[in-house]
């Protein structure tokens, strides 16, 4: 089932699996351009462990969008049903659990695990859309005298805000380093992102301290 692959497609797929040389252990990192096979050669790599006594569960497949991960999952299964039908009698074909987008697989886990970190499982997340039209509303409310100056924008706005939690650096030098021709709206930004988080957490199912999922 691996005859369609090229040497090089071969190599990405059979290195780690059973019983490998010493130099064949360890991470693989595989460089490929546009139209090189790249989905099918992870497909096959993953159908290959599977036939090869690999744990399904313990085969965690990610992508960035939902389309590249359906499609991923889908020439896996089908690799999968050849590979098992000629390694073993044709076993039934295992279940892929992990394989989604990275959003969808953390999103996933943190359900999961929700109890145990103080959060409910019942969450929302917001996405890039629903937190400009969160941002926009606060900023509306907050009254901002511009006096001839224009405010940033709420996608401004958000690009400011998720620089500042995810970097976990100060306002003040995110406004420095990043968007300079905003530092005059400190300030107001400052209790813009005050109002923006106490407004997120009015929708949270479960208001838990200390917590605040935020994209």
């Amino acid at each position: 089932y691996l005859a369609p692959l090229n040497p090089e497609q071969r190599l990405a797929v059979e290195h780690g699996v059973g019983n490998p040389a010493p130099g064949e252990r360890g991470p693989l990192l595989v460089i490929a351009g546009a139209g090189s096979g790249k989905t099918s050669t992870l497909a096959y790599r993953v159908a290959h462990m599977v036939a090869s006594g690999v744990d399904p569960d313990r085969i965690l497949l990610l992508t960035f969008s939902r389309r590249a991960a359906a499609e991923m999952e889908r020439r896996a299964g089908q690799f999968l049903a050849r590979g098992l039908d000629i390694a073993s009698g044709g076993r039934r074909t295992p279940t892929l659990r992990w394989t989604g987008t990275f959003h969808s697989v953390g999103a996933r886990i943190l359900r999961e695990y929700a109890d145990r970190i103080g959060i409910a499982t019942n969450f929302t997340i917001h996405d890039r859309g629903d937190a400009e039209d969160l941002m926009a509303l606060a900023r509306q409310d907050l009254k901002v005298e511009f006096a001839g100056r224009r405010f940033p924008s709420a996608a401004a706005c958000v690009a400011i805000y998720s620089r500042v939690v995810n970097s976990e650096a100060a306002l003040p030098d995110v406004l420095r380093d990043a968007y300079p021709w905003c530092a005059a709206w400190e300030g107001a930004l400052r209790q813009l992102f005050a109002a923006y988080v106490a407004a997120k957490r009015t929708m949270e199912p479960r208001r838990v301290s200390g917590w605040s999922v935020t994209t």
